[in-house]
Parts: C-alpha cells; structure tokens; sequence
C-alpha cells in the first residue's frame, strides 16, 4: 500500500501531469468565479464606467494633437486594466492564504508550482474579460482599430505580455502581505499612481520636464504607445521622446522581460518561504 500510495505521489507531481494540474487550479479558480459573479465587477461595470466618464467627462477638456481623445483613450485604460492583473493575483494568493486553502494544496501530491501557474492563467483570463468588454464599449462610442489584423493581434499580444510580468508583482505583494486589507491599500497606493503617471490617459508633453522625463520612461508608456501605434489610434512620439516612445514595442517587449526576470525570482522565494512556514 505504502508503495503505490507512493507512486501515485510520484505519477501526479511528475512534469508531464504539471499542465493538467494547472489547468484544475484554473478551472478551480473560474469556477469560484461563476458562484460569485460580483467578482467580475472589476472587468465588467467598471471598465464601462471609466471609458465612459474619461471619454465624455475629461475627454470634453483634453486636446490631443493629431489625434481624437477617445481613440487615445481606449489603449490607456486597457494598459491600466492588464497592469491591475497584479491586483486580481495578489488578492487571490493571500485569500487563499489566510483561508488555509494553500496548506490544503499542499497535502495533496500535486505539483506545488500548479497552484501558482494555475492562479496567473486565470488572472490573465480575468483582466482579459476586462480588455474585451472596453472593446466592445470604446467600438459602441467611436473607438477604432485602423491598421491591419496582424498588428492588431500583435498589439492584444503585447498586453498579454505586459500582464504577465505584472502577475510576477502580484505574487510578490500576495506572498510578503498578510491580509487581503494589507493587500488592497499596498496595490491601490502604487498601482494608481503609476498607471496615472504615464501617457496613459494625457499627452506627456504639456507636463513639466522633470515630471515628464518620469512618466515617458514609465514602462506602461511604452505599452500604451505601441497600442496606439499598432492600432493607428494616435500621433507617432516625436523626435525628442526618448527611446522607449521611439520603440514602443520593442521596449515593451525588454520592459516586460526585465520586470519577469526582476520580480519572478523574488516572488518564488516570497511564496515558498510563506508556505513552507
């Protein structure tokens, strides 16, 4: 008994299970999602109201050379959507933390790494929802995607990207914060202020020289700008831009390595230490 007992062990945390496992956790994870519907508040009502309010409240005073507000808009707020996906996987961690659900898991002889891979692919699923909903809207209020499908593609590829470096962060705050209340105020406080400061939602030129050197080197500019390129929605950065806005989606891509290769190796060790105490 004590030998197959062991072999099952061995079979179900072997390599070639990983993916399978990982995939239970994310039907574990959406299926929580479907009996608490309200958790879709988030990627549902409130991307509607930011498009709306942004686009006919702050979009009446805001004048973008070369270019429509509402076509400027929409690659913003979908950059600051995806950016919150480190939100939906820090708070979904330290639930699952503080409601025991990880040690759990961890009696089971499942790959340990599944709950990890499992937690960020329905993250992303999660603040996907949220991207496709202010599709939708910005199309309803005269968004377009001017160039061709395979830079639109490459643009959706892009935010899923930039997303997945964000899970990274997400797990980082998820492991080192206790509770979910420690959790909400840490990623509010250094969320906002850096999706805010970028071009996200203005133009960087009317900005003071410091505060603009800042928020051109944000790496969300880089994301929203090669958006905005990818999709014709505004005017190409000028010839004094830094380099990041010269190259907007190369630099998207080196921005979302270097913040994986940053954050990953810390948050592993954040999340191993917080589970094996």
């Amino acid at each position: 008994m004590t030998t197959t007992t062991a072999n099952s062990a061995t079979v179900l945390a072997a390599p070639t299970s990983l993916w399978r496992q990982s995939w239970i956790m994310v039907r574990r994870n959406l299926i929580h999602t479907k009996r608490m519907p309200e958790m879709l508040a988030d990627v549902t009502f409130q991307p509607i109201m930011f498009v709306l309010l942004f686009a006919f409240v702050f979009g009446s005073s805001i004048a973008v050379p070369g270019s429509n507000y509402k076509e400027f808009l929409l690659p913003g707020i979908m950059g600051q959507t995806i950016v919150f996906t480190a939100f939906v996987v820090a708070n979904g961690i330290t639930g699952d933390l503080e409601k025991g659900i990880i040690d759990r898991f961890r009696s089971l002889p499942i790959h340990q790494s599944s709950v990890i891979i499992g937690r960020a692919i329905a993250a992303l699923l999660h603040s996907s929802i949220g991207i496709l909903v202010m599709a939708v809207t910005g199309l309803a209020i005269g968004w377009r995607i001017r160039n061709s499908i395979p830079e639109a593609v490459l643009a959706f590829a892009l935010v899923l990207l930039f997303g997945f470096s964000m899970i990274w962060f997400g797990l980082l705050a998820g492991s080192w914060l206790k509770t979910t209340e420690a959790v909400n105020g840490f990623m509010f406080t250094t969320l906002f202020p850096v999706t805010f400061l970028s071009n996200a939602f203005v133009p960087t030129a009317p900005m003071p020289a410091w505060l603009r050197m800042i928020a051109e080197w944000n790496p969300i500019s880089a994301l929203v700008q090669a958006m905005r390129v990818l999709w014709g929605n505004g005017p190409a950065a000028p010839s004094t831009a830094p380099w990041p806005l010269q190259h907007p989606i190369l630099a998207t891509i080196i921005w979302s390595v270097v913040l994986t290769a940053v954050f990953a190796p810390i948050a592993l060790r954040a999340y191993y230490r917080r589970t094996t105490d």
